[in-house]
């Protein structure tokens, strides 16, 4: 049993608690931690979600104390307290579950009395001292959870958008430099697993450069719907018991605290209860995902063998692949990366789900919004430095074996066809299938083509670019 000495004791709305007395948070938080042990991640596995629980606490105590409704003493501890947690102290007191009951009231409470504890500290006074400054009454003046908890998940995410973009963008700077580095390997393209034309591979390379590239901009653009905020609409954003001045001032002050171009939503109401913006970022990381999936899935088919497969790059070895079969190695990274994206693909169902499942005036499933969201950046802004750093950096090209494979295989008919004809091309292509000759072989034994020709033909630069 816990003494006096170790707690202090804090009374709510369903009666009193014993607080660890070295606990910044209070007992909001304390019931919610005993409520809601589900996922086992809290908010300070997010950093930038507390970061911006704090920002905009900042933000409504400056416009608070410029309309004289919060007396510069209070302001100025909150004012304090909030950098200091967004300077990265006390995340550690931010210990509620991600997925939690109550639209993000416990989030939101556990926010408000860690402020006002530290802010407490900072005017020399013990936590939990709420007569001098209240959680509630000065921290939450003029909000409800359910505009500055929106607010903050919003702002949350434009703080974690620069690193997945700038991360986007140096994967596509490493595949570029591939591309360029294989641009004279001629090999076989291949469509349904099966043969197709000659291609070269640095013009695979380029490809899934340039689709993670048409990320880029769009994922930057959506970011912008995000910048559409309700804080001032309070409770269902009618903007009860919030001057009519506060809520464009609060945002002008958010705006210049996170440095984010942030306006107020036009209708409140509609903006309290819409997850419209959630939905179309999530999908647009459900998006990055799959085409991050689908170049893990060609890298690891491009290097199957290495005697037995494919085999026309080499993927640098990360660790033995088998605990039975000496000498394997596996293709461990983009297998990792196939999972973060699976992941992500789940988690934006559930947000599409927890989107459709708002009532009224509120969506009450927006922490798992915020949740499935904020895990998708964070994921996928480690995998693409990881898919970078330890395998496109280091992936090497068989040169010799890629050209083995286009000069034997029946591929090469389709750069003939227009100079032999349909007919012929057909019948070349059956008797090489069935005869294991090289389709040039039986083109020279024919006499369709000369030497000339075929050399002319089958240049590098002639099967792989536009033009006859």
């Amino acid at each position: 049993m816990n003494s006096s000495n170790d707690t202090r004791t804090e009374q709510d709305l369903l009666g009193q608690a014993e607080i660890p007395k070295h606990a910044y948070y209070g007992i909001q938080t304390w019931r919610a931690q005993q409520n809601f042990d589900l996922s086992g991640v809290s908010l300070q596995h997010f950093p930038h979600l507390i970061s911006a629980l704090a920002m905009v606490k900042q933000a409504a105590a400056r416009a608070n104390c410029q309309l004289g409704f919060l007396d510069q003493e209070p302001a100025d501890a909150i004012e304090q307290a909030c950098r200091l947690i967004t300077g990265g102290e006390f995340h550690d007191a931010f210990i509620v579950d991600m997925i939690q009951g109550g639209a993000g009231t416990s989030t939101n409470m556990n926010a408000n009395e860690v402020i006002a504890n530290v802010a407490l500290e900072l005017s020399g006074h013990s936590k939990g001292d709420y007569q001098h400054l209240h959680p509630n009454n000065h921290v939450n003046m003029s909000q409800s959870t359910n505009d500055a908890y929106p607010t903050a998940v919003r702002l949350a995410i434009l703080l974690s958008h620069g690193n997945l973009v700038s991360r986007l963008t140096s994967l596509q700077t490493s595949l570029i430099a591939k591309a360029e580095e294989f641009s004279d390997i001629l090999k076989m393209g291949r469509t349904q697993l099966q043969d197709a034309v000659p291609m070269t591979l640095g013009q695979e390379f380029n490809s899934w450069a340039s689709t993670l590239g048409e990320d880029i901009q769009r994922i930057a653009g959506l970011a912008e719907l995000l910048t559409e905020v309700n804080l001032g609409g309070t409770a269902i954003g009618t903007g009860i018991n919030a001057d009519k001045r506060y809520g464009k001032l609060a945002v002008s002050e958010l705006a210049k605290i996170s440095g984010y171009p942030l306006i107020q939503a036009t209708d409140l109401v509609e903006a309290s209860s819409d997850m419209g913006a959630f939905v179309l970022f999530s999908s647009m990381l459900k998006r990055l995902a799959i085409k991050l999936s689908k170049i893990a899935n060609d890298l690891r088919l491009l290097s199957m063998g290495p005697r037995a497969g494919l085999n026309e790059i080499n993927l640098p070895p990360q660790q033995p692949g088998s605990s039975i079969m000496p000498g394997k190695i596996n293709p461990v990274i983009p297998e990792a990366v196939n999972q973060v994206a699976y992941q992500v693909m789940g988690n934006d169902l559930a947000v599409c789900m927890a989107a459709e499942a708002g009532q009224l005036q509120l969506n009450a499933m927006e922490p798992l919004i915020a949740f499935n969201v904020l895990e998708s950046i964070r994921l996928l802004s480690q995998a693409m430095p990881m898919l970078e750093e330890r395998c496109i950096a280091g992936i090497t090209a068989n040169r010799e074996h890629c050209r083995h494979l286009v000069d034997n295989s029946i591929g090469v008919v389709t750069a003939l066809n227009p100079h032999i004809g349909y007919e012929n091309a057909t019948r070349i292509a059956r008797q090489a299938l069935h005869s294991g000759a090289s389709v040039v072989d039986l083109v020279r034994e024919e006499a369709l083509l000369s030497d000339s020709q075929l050399a002319e033909i089958l240049k590098p630069e002639n099967m792989i670019h536009p033009g006859r």
